[in-house]
């Protein structure tokens, strides 16, 4: 990609996030991609000027864990976000179904853990008319399947939805069903914009499918506002290690912008669908302890390969018995990278994982969705879940993420959720395990500190300080998502303008 032109901003307040940073209103020179200089009333120099009139400045946020293909495309599918049973789903899939003479139907967001009943192909059936009919959880770990949909799908005629391992083989697939591919290119470009207008100049996307040879094609057709890391899963990792891509290396016709990302192993399930694996049996089943989908032998295994081929790896570990084992594996094979949720912990567990060296990918606003149904699975160890200032002081690196489509691709929600953790009126949930706006916003920016001359030119022109004194936790967090960005800029390139 050519050098995007100089850009001079006139009057940015510059946000001190880990170093000190002057008080007043200063220049910033942006020249072949990076912040060439900062001071007071600086020249022109035949660059464009914008006019920050004091806005304040930081780094370019990410999102670490992103399902883009899925979050694109659950603009256009059917919201069962609040759904409260199975037969409020059914009249909302009727409706639709009357509403629209598309092939088939895919809906995204009921959570079943509190409905009075399960979900049954039955009653999805008897809702539609012959067409297929896939409904993925919220927490995007299972998929309803009417009967057309097993049929379309070849999987055996059965009257629960599938989970898991089962689910997910169809989940890489709902490409098969028959779309408008037009429009999926259009839902790709308009996600993208609407991530650079929150102020998100980069992405891990951790989508099942071939990311690091389906960017390249993204990046030619325009979609190009963000930087990328694309994911491999065990399914594809030799065709990866065969095309010698290694963790950080450039995809070509990127411009640089998307990069080989870390092997994703998904090692247990989820809490809305029962399925995290624990060392202590759900509070509702004496018996059921979740679904560990990797033995820890074999994932040492896969760790052991991908790090000798240069990948780092990245473990979905949301029970605390998963977290156990993934750590375990780490530690047999010497692999490095993260662990994706670290949602339930075992507190002994979590300085090993600090030795380690591994990060903790976190998405705070499941702590939002997943209080209630916490409460009804796991009231023994509720102080167990989401516990980021315990994570944070053991000195684990923190990465705050959405998970999108689980939780929308917006980092001031994750923020908002991390400093105060409630979702509505009531006192927030294990209020010690909260962290600061500043911390939020550090675990928030892909390890870039305050604005500085030599950064790569990733800024962001915030409307308001994300990190004004505010009078609790609360006030921090409406504060947070009032917050509006005014500026997005990409290696030097704007990618939103709002002024």
């Amino acid at each position: 990609m050519p050098q995007p032109p100089a850009l001079l901003l006139r009057g940015a307040r510059i946000v001190a996030l880990d170093t000190p940073a002057p008080t007043e209103p200063f220049d910033v020179r942006i020249e072949a991609g990076r912040v060439a200089e900062i001071g007071p009333r600086l020249a022109a120099s035949g660059e464009r000027v914008i006019e920050a009139d004091g806005a304040w400045l930081i780094p370019g946020l990410w999102d670490h864990h992103v399902h883009m293909a899925q979050w694109a495309e659950t603009r256009a599918r059917l919201d069962l976000a609040g759904t409260a049973s199975a037969q409020e789903v059914c009249r909302r899939v009727a409706a639709a179904l009357r509403a629209t003479d598309a092939p088939a139907l895919v809906g995204f967001g009921y959570r079943p853990a509190t409905w009075p009943q399960p979900p049954r192909v039955a009653d999805l059936d008897a809702a539609g008319d012959g067409r297929p009919v896939v409904l993925i959880s919220g927490d995007a770990h299972a998929g309803w399947l009417n009967s057309a949909a097993q049929r379309f799908f070849g999987v055996p005629p059965r009257e629960e939805p599938l989970d898991e391992a089962a689910w997910f083989a169809i989940w890489s697939r709902l490409g098969e069903l028959p779309r408008d591919l037009g429009g999926e290119a259009a839902a790709y470009g308009e996600a993208v914009r609407a991530a650079a207008a929150l102020g998100v100049v980069g992405i891990t996307d951790l989508e099942m499918a071939r990311g690091w040879a389906d960017w390249p094609e993204r990046f030619a057709a325009g979609i190009d506002q963000l930087r990328v890391r694309a994911a491999t899963y065990p399914d594809t990792l030799e065709e990866v290690i065969t095309a010698g891509l290694r963790t950080g290396d450039v995809l070509g016709g990127t411009g640089g912008q998307a990069a080989m990302g870390p092997l994703k192993v998904i090692t247990d399930g989820s809490l809305n669908t029962r399925t995290a694996f624990c060392h202590t049996a759900y509070a509702d089943s004496r018996a059921h302890y979740g679904t560990l989908n990797i033995t820890g032998a074999a994932l040492a295994e896969l760790m052991t390969r991908a790090s000798a081929h240069g990948l780092e790896v990245t473990a979905h570990a949301i029970g605390d018995a998963a977290l156990t084992s993934a750590l375990d594996a780490f530690t047999a094979s010497g692999a490095t990278g993260s662990i994706e949720h670290a949602q339930l912990v075992a507190f002994e567990d979590l300085p090993r994982m600090a030795a380690l060296g591994l990060a903790a990918c976190v998405q705070p606003a499941h702590a939002w969705d997943d209080r209630d149904v916490t409460q009804l699975v796991w009231p023994d160890r509720a102080d167990r879940c989401f516990a980021f200032r315990t994570m944070a002081d053991l000195g684990i690196r923190l990465r705050l993420s959405s998970d999108a489509p689980v939780s929308p691709l917006d980092p001031w929600l994750a923020m908002a959720a991390a400093v105060h953790r409630s979702g509505d009126e009531r006192e927030p949930w294990n209020p010690a395990e909260s962290l600061t706006a500043r911390e939020a916003l550090a675990a928030s920016t892909d390890g870039v500190g305050t604005v500085d001359v030599g950064a790569v030119a990733d800024l962001v022109l915030l409307d308001t300080n994300p990190l004004a004194p505010q009078s609790d936790s609360r006030a921090t967090s409406k504060h947070l998502r009032d917050i509006h960005p005014l500026l997005t800029v990409l290696g030097g390139r704007i990618t939103h303008e709002n002024l």
